[in-house]
């Protein structure tokens, strides 16, 4: 893929990457997004309903 080179340990192992980000903008973007989801798996989630009601009532008092 150009755009994207690997650097080898001392015994011709993967150990890094380097990524053009101008070439590989949306690949960047996607590994990124990846990322900060699985850095979030275990905090608490919440429903869409229940997001949707606290946006409304936030709405409702700040008008």
């Amino acid at each position: 893929m150009k755009g994207v080179q690997f650097l080898l340990d001392e015994r011709g192992n993967k150990s890094a990457v380097l990524i053009d980000l101008k070439k590989n903008r949306d690949l960047w973007e996607d590994f990124y997004d990846r990322a900060v989801a699985r850095s979030r798996e275990h905090e608490p989630r919440e429903t869409l309903e229940s997001m949707k009601a606290r946006l409304l009532a936030k709405r409702r008092i700040h008008g």
